[in-house]
This record gives C-alpha cells, sequence and structure tokens, in this order.
C-alpha cells in the first residue's frame, strides 16, 4: 500500500495526484483535509483529514520558531489532522508515503519509519523548513523539465525530472477552426489570480481586434472541462502555476504565462525558466493594459511545437513509475 498526501489548497495538488495514481500497479490510498470529488476514483480508498488551519487568526508560533512552516501550537486541528495521519500509518504500515506537498506530514511519516517521496516545487526552496524534508525524503519527484529548469539547489537530492503532469495528456485535440479574429483565453485556477471577469470586459472594450474569453477568472463561472476552449485558442494567458503550464504545454498554445505572487517565488521562477527557453512569453507579475497587443502578437510568434520540451507525454506514468518501483523495493 502507498498512502499519498494531498494538500487541500486550490485543485492543482489532487488532480495531479489523481493523474500519477490512474498509472500505479500498488493500491493507494489518499489523504486529504480536501474533499476529491471525481479525483477519488483514482484510488483504491481515501482518508479525509481534519483541517489545521481554521484558527488562522489566533495561531501562535506557527512556524516552531523558523524551522517549520505551519505547526500552530495548542491548535486541536493540527493535533487531531495529525493523530489521524499517525493513526492509519500504524495501522497500515505503507510500504511507502507521497507528500505533495507537506514539511510536516514528511517528517511525521518519516519518524514512524516510512519511507517518504517528495513532490518538488519551483521557487528558492532553501529554507530551512524544506531543506529538512528534502533531506530526510527517500527520493524527490520534480513535475517539469530538467531542460527548461534546472534549480540550483535541488541538485544535491536524488531528483527524477518527470516532466509536466497533465490531466489532458494524450488527450485528441479538436480540430480547430481559424476565425476572423484571434482568440484570447484568459485562463485562471481555483488557487487564486488577480485577474477578474471586470478586467475581462475591459480587455475586450478596448481591444476588440481579438475575440476575449475567459476560464476560472474571479467572477466569472468554473468549468470543469477547459480543454475544448483551451485547445481552440490562438493565444492562452495564465498564471505560472504547475498544472496551468503543464494543460498548455498539453494543448500545445503560444501562451502569456503570468507569475502570481506565491511563497518563495515559486511562479516567478517558472515564468523566468519558460521565457529564457521561448516556450512562452514569461512576465513576473500583471502587465499594463497598453501592452497587450504587443504581448499577444509576441506570443503568436512563437513555435507551438516547442512545449515538447516541457515533457508532459508520458510524465504521470513516468512518476508512477517510479513509486511503483520504490514501493516494491522498500
Amino acid at each position: 500500500m502507498i498512502g499519498y498526501y494531498i494538500h487541500h489548497h486550490g485543485h492543482g495538488h489532487r488532480t495531479r495526484a489523481s493523474s500519477i495514481c490512474s498509472d500505479l500497479r500498488t493500491p493507494v490510498t489518499a489523504l486529504s483535509s480536501a474533499p476529491l470529488g471525481t479525483a477519488a476514483d483514482a484510488f483504491d480508498d481515501v482518508v479525509l483529514l481534519p483541517r489545521d488551519d481554521l484558527a488562522v487568526d489566533t495561531a501562535q508560533d506557527t512556524t516552531a520558531h523558523d524551522v517549520l512552516h505551519w505547526v500552530p501550537t495548542h491548535d486541536d486541528g493540527l493535533r487531531e489532522r495529525m493523530h489521524a495521519l499517525g493513526s492509519w500509518i500504524a495501522a497500515t504500515r505503507p510500504s511507502l508515503l507521497v507528500v505533495d506537498v507537506s514539511v510536516e506530514v514528511t517528517l511525521l511519516a518519516r519518524l514512524y519509519g516510512i519511507p517518504v517521496v517528495v513532490l518538488a516545487m519551483p521557487g528558492e526552496r532553501t529554507d530551512t523548513a524544506h531543506t529538512l524534508a528534502y533531506r530526510v525524503a527517500d527520493h524527490l519527484i520534480a513535475p517539469w523539465s530538467q531542460d527548461v529548469y534546472d534549480p540550483h539547489w535541488l541538485r544535491s537530492y536524488a531528483t527524477s525530472y518527470v516532466g509536466g503532469i497533465s490531466r489532458f495528456d494524450g488527450r485528441p485535440s479538436p480540430t480547430r477552426t481559424a476565425g476572423e479574429k484571434p482568440r484570447v483565453l484568459v485562463m485562471s485556477g481555483s488557487g487564486g489570480s488577480s485577474i477578474t471577469v471586470d478586467d475581462l470586459h475591459r480587455f475586450s472594450s478596448r481591444y476588440p481586434q481579438y475575440v476575449w474569453e475567459g476560464l476560472g477568472v474571479a467572477g466569472g463561472p468554473w468549468v470543469d472541462d477547459p480543454w475544448p476552449v483551451l485547445t481552440g485558442a490562438d493565444v492562452v494567458i495564465g498564471h505560472a502555476g504547475q498544472n496551468t503550464v503543464a494543460d498548455i504545454a498539453a494543448a500545445a498554445r503560444p501562451a502569456v504565462v503570468i507569475a502570481e505572487p506565491r511563497p518563495f517565488d515559486e511562479q516567478r521562477s517558472t515564468a523566468t525558466a519558460l521565457e529564457k527557453s521561448g516556450l512562452a512569453v514569461g512576465l513576473d507579475g500583471w502587465p499594463d493594459p497598453d501592452g497587450w497587443p504587443e504581448l499577444i502578437e509576441r506570443a503568436r510568434g512563437l513555435d507551438p511545437v516547442e512545449w515538447k520540451r516541457w515533457q508532459v507525454d508520458g510524465a504521470a506514468a513516468r512518476a508512477a513509475a517510479i513509486l511503483d518501483d520504490l514501493a516494491e523495493r522498500s
């Protein structure tokens, strides 16, 4: 049995876990405080964990003197959460625990004597907490292409770069029909974005030479299957989250990739790597609206075939094969 811990923020972690675990041979149990919805079909069992972030305003010493990331003292949610995880480990005795992502869960599993695989994150992860977690992990999986993004701090750990993991890997693209105007898709996710539906309306009024569409932007509807719209876009404008980038790569669409504010410069590092490699127009933040035509035309001048370098094809299967091998060996 493999245990797979899934962070509750946004949809990205559970979508990635579902993609990987669909290719696993070893039985797997999902451990998360987020309801998994249809993603639960990829797992043999699901354990819903208590939340540990319901008293943020009153939380004290959340970092244990800057050693960890989130361990508020005397917090009932944290205590119940760790008890649930420890009880599951003691009862199930998994061969391996996959963590995406939590320094504290990584350390808990290792203190129970369970080998741990951690999903690495982009950015500057050289703080005490990340260093501790990565050092105790048996293996790291980096869900991006080392050819495009090779952070210096990750080189000292046993790491497999499997490529960008997208739920659309292998899905055929619908036949594209050219319109009178280029279609610009502004795509966001549930992890948060600076763009709103009102912004989209302003862009549409100001630059009518493009057909503007939005998916997942604040104030707009949520679409469970963006694939038809994504593949039909002439240019995609999206944030630099790992799932969004992998989905754009799977669709092989010209893109403007924009870094949203995230801890450890996570998205900025990804956007910078994509810009330097010529896969996309990468920006540190949302640009002045005056610059949209130039940015869109720059993106249209890129060769979408270059997205192959992000190595989406077979990425989830490669990650699953690593986990199966480590589980069998342990």
